[in-house]
């Protein structure tokens, strides 16, 4: 069972190398990276790749370790009981479960994804170790023990918005997506854009680079974003030619693909009134 990338989705050597060490250590792998550099689509396509069950579990702020395992409802159990339902003498009937659940007791290996673990509280991914790394756990409210029947490829993405654990990371195989050279991100664009102008994607990603390379600025663009400019420029009917002519102007055409904060696009356009002074 060896991940090579699919046709939708571009993966460096070092990344799928990063993928098949987890695999073949049956260690979550925790993956960093610059929002929108594909840490997400990471598991997605990994499960498309090894025709694999997909478990996604988006972590919040609000985020429990405990609802990954399971939920008891005891206030419907209650409500329950007063109604004289015949339900409220199973108690199971009031136990939720969570994402890990459904992945330790999938009859076929899966791919678990927890999303931006970062966002929850520190003593989440604490929470979580044993449970990780014995592929069981136990449910106080029925006595069960679920433990994995397959052990499931684990992917955790984290976007650096706070420290993880030393002793979570000590059960992880890491790996750090960096956000992709020109070369890369070229075959990106022919992915999702396959015939499209070669020149003109030369030039947007000439000049996507300039602004991502501009000092003070304050979020760079990141790759979905490029994707989604180019994307913009085709609807446009924008050719090289004047997306050339625009970059001496410094203020980028259709900036607010690329720029979405006021400072950012202040900065441009202050630069843009600087260039038009020393013509």
């Amino acid at each position: 069972m060896r991940f090579e990338g699919t046709s939708s989705y571009v993966a460096t050597d070092d990344l799928m190398v990063a993928v098949n060490a987890a695999i073949a250590l049956e260690r979550p792998l925790l993956v960093k990276g610059e929002p929108g550099t594909g840490k997400t689509e990471l598991a997605i396509q990994v499960a498309e790749a090894l025709d694999l069950i997909l478990n996604e579990w988006h972590v919040k702020s609000t985020t429990r370790a405990q609802q990954g395992l399971y939920e008891y409802d005891a206030v419907s159990r209650l409500r329950d009981s007063q109604l004289g339902d015949e339900r409220v003498h199973d108690i199971k009937n009031y136990i939720k479960r969570g994402k890990l659940w459904e992945a330790f007791t999938a009859d076929e290996k899966s791919v678990l994804l927890i999303d931006e673990i970062d966002k929850a509280d520190i003593e989440f991914p604490n929470d979580l170790l044993q449970e990780l790394d014995r592929m069981e756990f136990h449910v106080y409210e029925t006595g069960e023990v679920i433990k994995t029947k397959q052990r499931p490829i684990v992917v955790i993405t984290s976007n650096n918005e706070k420290e993880l654990p030393d002793a979570f990371l000590r059960r992880c195989f890491f790996h750090y997506i960096s956000f992709p050279d020109m070369d890369v991100l070229q075959k990106i664009v022919d992915v999702h854009y396959p015939g499209i102008k070669k020149n003109l994607v030369h030039e947007a990603l000439t000049q996507f680079y300039e602004i991502r390379e501009t000092p003070g600025l304050k979020k760079k663009p990141s790759t979905s974003e490029a994707l989604d400019w180019i994307r913009l420029l085709v609807a446009e009917d924008i050719d090289a030619a004047d997306l050339r002519g625009d970059s001496k102007n410094a203020l980028p055409r259709l900036h607010g693909a690329l720029l979405k904060n006021e400072q950012d696009v202040h900065l441009f356009e202050r630069l843009a009134f600087l260039a038009r002074q020393q013509r």
